[in-house]
């Protein structure tokens, strides 16, 4: 269930982070026939708090506030040594009730103080991922990923990837539609998978010749088809080696991880919004077979395709169509 939404914020609270969460959960999309969530935001006290870029923001809500929630989206809230006890035990006994809780960068470390990181991986902004594996050793701290989903607790590292984080859940809760429709409205990518690495060396492919741009957009429409490295390469006109370090650069990930990742995309689509049989969704997603598809489920959404479709198939009937507009 996602429906009511906290995000929590302290003194002095960052204005983008915070309106990450906002973007993502707090608007009232209903005309495109999407979800509207009950969204508030709290802190450790109500009243006016400071902010980074030098305007005051009213805060309706204390700790108590959590009680409530589904989904408790914990904004940058620095480094600190300490954290509001009150606040860490609302966000604990929100976790331990039933609820998720996700962090957006330094959110992560009032989550590490709550004991909620405790047996779990995690992440956290690629400048401060030492100081957590420090702070918080009972957690496994990876460095090198954009998001870690270790239900309930989902953690995300620096400002673009909480919006990767959100719309992650999103898509786990509500669906691919659901998710690409709010990706559509905000004028962002869809979908960047957990795993990709935070620093990627050219995180915008430069508009020249040898960019993977146009090759990437080739392949979306393309992804039927059976195709090697070695296919890939000579269509960008590039050795196998070259090609694999400038994917790396431009993507974070490797040309098989990106592509199963496209393939996995097209078949939640198609599963939601088609009858066809799972052989066929399999076939037109490139996988070749009903048993290559439930594998790829399994490992990469926890889930098999039958599962998948039984729960989001039909929930959001309205998307197709304004999408397509």
């Amino acid at each position: 269930m996602l429906k009511n939404v906290v995000a929590v914020v302290l003194e002095p609270v960052h204005p983008f982070e915070l309106g990450v969460a906002s973007e993502v959960f707090g608007l009232d999309r209903s005309d495109d026939g999407l979800p509207v969530y009950d969204f508030a935001l709290a802190a450790d006290r109500s009243g006016r708090l400071a902010t980074h870029a030098g305007f005051g923001l009213d805060v309706p809500y204390g700790p108590e506030r959590l009680a409530e929630a589904d989904l408790v989206v914990v904004t940058a809230v620095g480094r600190r040594a300490e954290y509001p006890p009150a606040l860490t035990e609302a966000l604990r006994a929100a976790v331990e009730r039933g609820a998720r809780a996700l962090s957006i960068c330094s959110g992560s470390f009032l989550l590490g103080a709550a004991g909620l990181l405790d047996g779990r991986r995690a992440t956290t902004h690629w400048k401060h991922t030492d100081e957590m594996a420090r702070r918080f050793p009972l957690s496994t701290i990876d460095p090198d990923v954009l998001y870690v989903d270790d239900d309930p607790v989902i953690t995300s590292a620096g400002t673009a990837a909480g919006i990767d984080a959100c719309l992650h859940l999103v898509r786990k809760l509500q669906g691919a539609e659901v998710a690409r429709a709010i990706a559509r409205r905000m004028v962002v990518a869809p979908h960047r998978e957990g795993g990709q690495a935070q620093f990627v060396a050219q995180p915008l492919p430069v508009c020249d010749a040898d960019s993977l741009g146009g090759l990437l957009d080739w392949l979306r429409r393309h992804v039927d088809q059976d195709l090697t490295v070695d296919q890939l390469a000579a269509r960008a006109h590039m050795s196998p080696r070259t090609f694999a370090r400038r994917f790396q650069e431009e993507t974070g990930t490797t040309p098989h991880r990106w592509l199963t990742n496209q393939r996995l995309l097209l078949a939640q689509r198609l599963l939601e919004s088609t009858t066809e049989p799972v052989d066929v969704v399999a076939a037109r997603c490139g996988f070749g077979n009903a048993a290559t598809l439930r594998h790829h489920f399994g490992r990469w959404l926890g889930t098999t395709p039958l599962a998948y479709r039984r729960a989001f198939a039909g929930c959001w009937p309205k998307l197709a169509d304004r999408s397509s507009r």
